[in-house]
C-alpha cells in the first residue's frame, strides 16, 4: 500500500519507527521534522554553538538511519534520541579536550622560549614532523585531516565537499588524531 505525506503526519512514533526499522525513508524524514527543532535546541544549549550544534544534529540522524535495522519499537524513540544525541556531544567535547592537548603540544615543541633563532628552528622542525607524520596517512584520511585541521573547515563543509557523512569525516578525524599524535611522540622521544 502506498502513503502519501498526509498519511506520515497521522502515524504514531511506534509506527514511524517500524517503518524506519523496514527503510522507510519518508518515515525517516517525518521523525527528522518531528524532533530536530526539540533535539537542535538541546544541543544548542549544551554546546553553546549554532554550528556544532547543526552538525552534531546531523550526525544523530545519519547515526540512526545507519543503525535503523536495530532500533526498540517497545522503547520511547524520543529518549532515545536525546540520549544518543547528549553521547555525541560527550564524544565532541572529549575529541576537543585532546585536539587541545595536541595544540598545546604543537606549541610547546614549535614555539620554545629561549631564542628567536631556537624557536624558529624548532618551529621548522614541528611543522617538518607534522608534515611527515600527515605524509603517513591514507590518501583519503590525510586529504580529510588537511581540509578540517590545517585549512580549518568544518566538518559540514567537508562532508559536503567531499560528498561523505559527517560522521566518516569524525572518523577520519579520530583515527588521524591517533597516528599524529603517536607520530610526533615518538619524534620527540627519538630526537
Amino acid at each position: 500500500m502506498s502513503r502519501t505525506c498526509g498519511d506520515y503526519l497521522l502515524l504514531t512514533e511506534k509506527e514511524l519507527v517500524e517503518l524506519l526499522k523496514n527503510g522507510d525513508k519518508r518515515a525517516f524524514e517525518q521523525l527528522y521534522h518531528n524532533y530536530k527543532g526539540r533535539i537542535y535546541g538541546n544541543l544548542y544549549k549544551m554546546v553553546k554553538s549554532a554550528e556544532i550544534a547543526e552538525e552534531i544534529l546531523q550526525e544523530l540522524f545519519v547515526k540512526i538511519w545507519i543503525g535503523r535495522e536495530n532500533l526498540d519499537t517497545e522503547k520511547s524513540f524520543r529518549s532515545y534520541l536525546f540520549k544518543v544525541s547528549e553521547n555525541l556531544v560527550y564524544d565532541f567535547f572529549r575529541k576537543a579536550a585532546l585536539n587541545k592537548q595536541m595544540e598545546s603540544y604543537l606549541v610547546s615543541v614549535a614555539v620554545p622560549a629561549t631564542s628567536s633563532v631556537e624557536q624558529h628552528i624548532n618551529y621548522k622542525e614541528g611543522n617538518y614532523i607534522l608534515a611527515k607524520a600527515i605524509d603517513c596517512l591514507p590518501p583519503r584520511r590525510k586529504q580529510i585531516y588537511i581540509l578540517c585541521k590545517i585549512e580549518g573547515k568544518s566538518y559540514g563543509e567537508v562532508s559536503r565537499l567531499l560528498g561523505v557523512s559527517i560522521s566518516t569525516i569524525n572518523e577520519h578525524i579520530v583515527k588521524a588524531t591517533r597516528v599524529v599524535r603517536k607520530y610526533f611522540l615518538l619524534s620527540t622521544h627519538i630526537s
